[in-house]
């Protein structure tokens, strides 16, 4: 699939700090605390909402609830539905009213995933749910459940999406089966219509024949006629049980296309949201291959005398920079690069050995402040957004805590500033 290029700072907004990339996927004010209850569906990032509507919510479904909060009519297609239901889960009466149809739904599910206590049990229920083949209630118990973590949401979307290659594969051979038994089934009913004609054909000649046969033998013994009779009767009552097998065969054959047919029109359904699960990986995969080309640049140009005075260097110098959590080895590597170019790096590690008062000193005077969201804990992140905010400070989220993440932010913020905003999509990055 080909995407068109974008600017470095669109696609980080867009796609760098996405449903997989924020601690939990789920959107949240910096200087609120998150209480102990589960999530609104409004308030999961938005790149989750096409996967939790289309795994967790049919088009029947959606077609009774869309066009309440939204124009549509009846020739609208399911893909549009889908993408009408996705604008409305963002927030509003929609969103409210899509979130109780899906905890209506799945109620019983949510009551075994309230059990849990910790991340790990939520965990182990999800695997239990998914050896069983219970996806879409699990998945949205589990995205709204107060313990789930960053990671077990994106292990959960990783293992939802690996399933559109099992589905894509089955779904194909279904196809195949389909249309041998509705091959079969027509013929068993053309075949059944004949015999049917052709028995009652038979039935009405054989009365017609034992009228006539009464009638011209009147002086025949009436134990000759009552043979030939019990003999007829016994002929139609064979021919009227094959009629019935018959009949039994052909709606045998008839449950088994409808079910094929209902197995067809849900599996496609699954494979269109996996694909626009794919096409978010995809997109992931490009935001990490821009993070690897700024690393290489800024490489190079350390190695290059006459490139030393950059965009990245002269952005950096003078620069106070205050890096909360992330790992030993990549914190002493991108404290090499700030101090190259000029600058200074002073690092916190969230609490580990470093006591957390210390974070209150060391921000006042910092030009910004950044820290990775997969290697910080939740109060250190609220705790230096709480700070940053009281003192006026700009914070920036990392993708993870590698020295190309630090790279790729740096060279988006020293980029002059863009004249006109790409518009935003009406539709949902995964299904753009």
């Amino acid at each position: 699939m080909d995407f068109p290029p974008l600017q470095i700072s669109a696609l980080m907004a867009d796609v760098g700090i996405g449903a997989l990339d924020r601690p939990g996927g789920v959107t949240r004010h910096p200087s609120r605390s998150t209480p102990p209850r589960r999530a609104r569906l409004y308030e999961l990032d938005p790149h989750i909402h096409c996967s939790v509507i289309g795994t967790c919510l049919g088009a029947h479904e959606l077609r009774k609830l869309v066009p309440r909060f939204a124009d549509i009519d009846r020739t609208t297609s399911d893909l549009q539905i889908h993408h009408a239901a996705v604008e409305l889960a963002s927030g509003g009466p929609g969103a409210k009213v899509l979130h109780k149809a899906l905890d209506a739904r799945y109620d019983g599910v949510i009551r075994r995933f309230q059990q849990a206590k910790t991340a790990e049990e939520v965990g182990a229920c999800w695997d239990d749910c998914l050896r069983r083949g219970e996806v879409p209630g699990a998945y949205w118990a589990l995205m709204t459940h107060p313990r789930t973590t960053g990671e077990l949401r994106q292990h959960a979307f990783g293992e939802v999406h690996m399933l559109s290659h099992l589905v894509g594969a089955a779904n194909r051979a279904d196809i195949r089966r389909l249309v041998a038994l509705e091959e079969e089934n027509q013929a068993l009913k053309e075949k059944a219509e004949r015999q049917q004609l052709r028995l009652r054909d038979m039935a009405l000649q054989l009365q017609a024949a034992a009228r006539r046969e009464a009638e011209q033998t009147p002086a025949r013994d009436a134990a000759d006629d009552g043979e030939r009779l019990r003999a007829l009767e016994g002929r139609i009552e064979s021919l009227s049980a094959e009629l019935a097998a018959r009949d039994q065969a052909v709606a045998h054959q008839t449950r088994r296309r409808e079910a094929a047919e209902q197995r067809l029109v849900e599996q496609d359904r699954q494979c269109a949201s996996l694909q626009e699960l794919l096409a978010h990986a995809t997109r992931l995969s490009a935001t990490m291959s821009i993070e690897l080309q700024a690393m290489e640049g800024a490489l190079t140009a350390r190695l290059r005398a006459d490139e030393s005075d950059g965009h990245v260097a002269q952005f950096l110098r003078g620069k106070r920079i205050v890096y909360v959590g992330g790992r030993p080895g990549s914190n002493r590597a991108i404290r090499s690069l700030v101090e190259a170019a000029g600058g200074e790096l002073l690092l916190h590690d969230g609490g580990i050995e470093d006591r957390k008062g210390l974070l209150s000193t060391a921000l006042p005077g910092a030009s910004f402040a950044v820290f990775p969201v997969d290697c910080i804990d939740h109060d250190s992140m609220s705790q230096v957004k709480r700070l940053c905010e009281r003192h006026g400070i700009a914070f920036h989220p990392l993708r993870s805590a590698g020295v190309a993440s630090f790279v790729a932010l740096v060279t988006q913020l020293a980029q002059p500033p863009a004249d006109h905003a790409a518009p935003r999509s009406r539709f949902c990055l995964r299904n753009g």
